[in-house]
């Protein structure tokens, strides 16, 4: 997401409320921090657009799931040990 500096955000603010508008939301920040966000306002909340769970009971993940591949990492990289 684009981030705007407050002085551009005061000088094109037309515009880039347009844009948002038409769904390119943007960050607007001081001195580097964000501060706020613009987004349209029949943009999709953050827990609308996200469904976690969706896919529940249709992948299965292995109980080694974390240790998949480290024989081969191990091999590549060294056990860790001297």
């Amino acid at each position: 997401m684009r981030k705007i500096n407050i002085h551009q955000a005061k000088t094109h603010l037309s515009r880039l409320v347009d844009e948002a508008a038409n769904g390119e939301p943007f960050i607007i920040a001081k001195a580097g921090k964000a501060l706020v966000k613009v987004v349209a306002l029949d943009a999709p909340a953050l827990s609308q657009a996200t469904r976690l769970g969706f896919m529940n009971g249709e992948i299965e993940v292995p109980e080694d799931f974390d240790a998949m591949g480290q024989a081969a990492v191990e091999k590549l990289f060294g056990s860790g040990t001297s």
